[in-house]
């Protein structure tokens, strides 16, 4: 952490504890300021920047129509609020003068009661004691994809683990879920995540019980990367009973962060509004059990409002636990999705991560002649870093002995590999 972000120097402007010409202190007062989503602070900082907005509003607050002539904010073209809180505004519209003022004068007064005890540098200090990163959209970590959420995107990003989102979000694919889910559901989460982890993607999700908690397991049991999106601050961990397995993901390897400063409270909006960061951070989204109310629905209408593409896995026809999913799949807002190749094409890259086409009918599948347990080890056997006994046990619903009788018989047909004591697919 810069020692300048965290001193006590002398506060540029009257009753502001900070310096508010600093581009990053400014980002994340605004992380703190705005709710997430707030698409009015967005197109204020989009228009005077992060340092410049902040100025504003300190004047603001104490002469409004003087700062918004000021700042040459008449007439400022200012998008609709989404119907959904944190969902994508609809474009900028032409405001007439007293339209501007009228909402501009709104918003004031709605960041204004946070602005008296304002202090980013609190946040920061809060921060640097959990060893996290803050993220700016100058910053060359940053990921260019949440710009598509316009003035909608995220002021900042609180990062613990892995700080460098750019790079892998180049290659990530968000798997999301109900907190209700079945044992069918969490089965298939793993099983899928550690498909594509083992294909170089890292699992994005939001940290919560149920699918999500499944989607980061298979992605840790393939020794892969994944990332949970919180609605609330890094500082806590939450839901307090998924606090070691997040946790375990950013030591091995991963990332937890969010768009809100640490202290700050998981609200019902907030969970609406992280949403969005899952669908944009990503290259696909994969619903994987949802009932027709679940929230997980809303990661996918922003995924399709940003133009991502979009898949589902179908469900038992009698289970109300997939009807939501079941409804994207007949509406034609998803495709369909059973296994972790056909997420890995859906988020890939063209030519790359496409499916291998069927073989012709009556040709040699090296799979044949296998039985259930045999088939469902082998799919849980990673592809290039091996996995131990306990884990592949885990993976493929089995118990250890039953892993440690049919390995073996995997390893003579040329289908599993031991390499160090841990095992891998044959070659």
């Amino acid at each position: 952490m810069a020692d300048h972000l965290l001193d006590g120097r002398v506060p540029a402007r009257t009753g502001v504890r900070f310096d508010v010409d600093d581009p990053v202190l400014a980002a994340a007062a605004w992380s703190r300021l705005a709710e997430p989503g707030d698409v009015v602070a967005g197109a204020v900082v989009e228009h005077l920047g992060a340092s410049g907005a902040l100025s504003w509003l300190v004047d603001a607050t104490t002469d409004p129509v003087g700062a918004r002539r000021a700042a040459g904010l008449d007439g400022l073209a200012l998008p609709d609020p989404p119907s959904v809180p944190g969902g994508l505004a609809a474009p900028p519209r032409a405001d007439t003068g007293q339209d501007a003022a009228a909402r501009l004068g709104a918003a004031v007064r709605r960041w204004a009661p946070r602005l008296e005890s304002l202090d980013p540098r609190r946040e920061l200090r809060v921060l640097d004691r959990c060893q996290g990163t803050l993220l700016t959209p100058q910053d060359d970590r940053w990921p260019r994809t949440l710009g598509d959420l316009g003035t909608a995107a995220p002021f900042a990003l609180w990062v613990r683990g892995r700080a460098d989102v750019a790079s892998w979000a180049d290659r990530a694919v968000a798997l999301v879920g109900s907190r209700a889910s079945t044992r069918y559901g969490e089965r298939v989460a793993e099983d899928l995540a550690a498909g594509v982890a083992d294909r170089g993607f890292t699992v994005v999700s939001g940290g919560a019980y149920g699918i999500d908690a499944a989607a980061h397991r298979g992605a840790l049991a393939a020794g892969g990367a994944t990332c949970a999106v919180l609605a609330g601050g890094v500082d806590r961990y939450y839901p307090q009973g998924n606090d070691g397995l997040l946790r375990h993901l950013v030591a091995q390897g991963g990332a937890v962060l969010s768009e809100v400063p640490p202290g700050s409270a998981p609200y019902r909006r907030r969970f609406l509004a992280r949403n969005r960061v899952i669908a944009a951070l990503t290259g696909a989204t994969v619903v994987v059990e949802a009932a027709r109310r679940s929230g997980a629905l809303s990661t996918a209408r922003r995924a399709a409002e940003l133009l991502r593409p979009l898949g589902a896995v179908p469900g038992p026809v009698t289970s109300i636990a997939s009807s939501g999913c079941h409804g994207l799949l007949r509406d034609g807002a998803a495709v369909c999705v059973t296994d972790p190749a056909e997420v890995a094409e859906l988020a890939g890259r063209l030519g790359e991560d496409a499916v291998p086409e069927d073989p012709l009918p009556g040709s040699h599948d090296r799979l044949d002649g296998l039985g259930p347990d045999e088939r469902a080890l082998w799919d849980a056997l990673p592809l290039r870093s091996g996995a131990g006994v306990d884990a592949l046990a885990r993976s493929a619903g089995l118990s250890p002995r039953r892993v440690m009788t049919l390995v073996g018989g995997l390893e003579r047909r040329g289908l599993a590999r031991c390499d160090a004591g841990r095992w891998l697919r044959g070659t």
